[in-house]
């Protein structure tokens, strides 16, 4: 039976710590009150419930002896590489080690008690769910925190196919990329998207399919961006869920309003200039509208629609924090240079301006 004990100790300490992870990440990283709070109700509940067994938990802690140390020294399983992973880590930490506590204080006698860290187990799952879903909308929430958003236009990639051009974009620190091909047959764009989603998700970038929901879907994309005139956007969400990014086409104020209201993650704005690449596109809003959005707009937005690298500025000195290119970027004659040479720009308008 002492053992027991012992047993009960380890995994109270374990969840504890575990608790004071996620306690800490709430507070510091994600400055949640709500969620710091829900936490640290729990991690005081499973540190008091059992003090009477406090003297009994020390007479039978042996950490000089644990076996579980040496094992971790010797693998990595326990490696966290992104938040996410040490989010998700330590939630099945908690509710792992308090099944424990639970089962083993039956088998000591201590049923009340058990009940007691069962009711912090159900806790932790729901405090969890609360945790993704704040998780979730701070992801999508710096989705745009960037400067090129890239898009797929092989027609205009100089006999490259999209494989290869969305290679040098990686290469290039592009970190989001939109997979739009209007006119290929279905098992062609899922099997190029099941390639791009490969190249995206090992390099860190994130990966936006244009209308083809289910192909988002298949393929397990971040994100799908829908027009004015595809399937509305509450019927979208609920297909890809919460946690897929979805982006709506705006072209006026109105549409921009109305599309943060249905719950838009992000909105694209245009088209700003002129634009060839889609044969069924608006006449050019101006930046008008875009000055519009940067004075009105909290939600994230990509400026859109004829943006080169000749008028670049005009939009960043607007107030464009990401812009979308298509041509300019899929036709050079060498993509990385362009990129550099692109961003280039931006940051020389981004460095006049916070010196005026």
């Amino acid at each position: 039976m002492n053992k027991i004990y012992r047993m009960v100790d380890v995994n109270i300490n374990r969840v504890a710590e575990g608790l004071r992870v996620l306690e800490d990440l709430a507070r510091f990283y994600y400055t949640e009150s709500q969620l710091t709070e829900e936490i640290k109700k729990i991690r005081h509940r499973v540190r008091k419930a059992a003090n009477n067994l406090y003297l009994q938990f020390l007479s039978q802690r042996d950490s000089a002896n644990d076996l579980g140390f040496d094992i971790s020294q010797k693998n990595n399983l326990d490696n966290k590489t992104n938040i996410k992973a040490l989010i998700l880590g330590n939630f099945k930490r908690v509710q792992e080690g308090l099944r424990v506590i639970e089962e083993t204080l039956k088998v000591a006698g201590y049923y009340e008690l058990s009940k007691v860290y069962e009711a912090c187990r159900y806790d932790a799952y729901t405090v969890e769910r609360l945790y993704f879903a704040r998780f979730n909308k701070i992801i999508k929430k710096n989705v745009l925190d960037t400067d090129l958003y890239c898009l797929t236009a092989e027609e205009y990639s100089k006999g490259r196919n999209n494989i290869e051009v969305v290679q040098q974009m990686i290469e290039a620190g592009v970190k989001i990329i939109q997979y739009r091909e209007k006119d290929k047959k279905m098992l062609y764009k899922y099997e190029e998207c099941k390639k791009i989603r490969e190249m995206t998700k090992a390099a860190g970038v994130t990966f936006i399919v244009n209308d083809d929901i289910d192909i988002a879907l298949l393929v397990k994309a971040d994100g799908v961006h829908i027009g004015q005139e595809d399937l509305p956007i509450e019927k979208v969400r609920e297909l890809v869920g919460d946690e897929m990014i979805v982006g709506l086409s705006t072209h006026s104020p109105l549409q921009a309003q109305d599309a943060i209201e249905r719950g838009a993650d992000y909105i694209g704005v245009g088209p700003i200039f002129k634009t060839f690449t889609k044969k069924d596109v608006c006449d050019p809003v101006g930046l008008e509208y875009l000055e519009y959005v940067v004075k009105n707009v909290d939600t994230p937005f990509v400026a859109i629609g004829g943006i080169k690298e000749h008028n670049v500025a005009d939009v960043i000195s607007r107030g464009a924090k990401c812009v979308a290119m298509v041509t300019e970027i899929v036709g050079a004659e060498d993509i990385k240079q362009k990129i550099e040479s692109i961003r280039k720009t931006i940051k020389s308008v981004e460095n006049k301006d916070s010196i005026l």
